[in-house]
């Protein structure tokens, strides 16, 4: 059986340090999309998708 992800089951230090990654995530993927757009290359545009995703992830609590 799969057990059910609970972020308010994770230690004190460990959801700050979440909370704190979440605030952040957003402005770097935006800084990282004007990058993207002014000289695009692989590492940058495969580096945007890796934060978009985290940022879905962070949208739907799955990390």
């Amino acid at each position: 059986m799969k057990r059910k992800y609970n972020p308010h089951g994770l230690p004190p230090w460990l959801r700050s340090i979440r909370n704190v990654c979440g605030q952040f995530i957003v402005p770097i993927c935006i800084f990282q999309g004007i990058r993207t757009l002014i000289l695009p290359s692989i590492l940058d545009v495969l580096l945007l998708i890796l934060l978009m995703a985290a940022i879905i992830a962070f949208q739907f609590e799955m990390i």
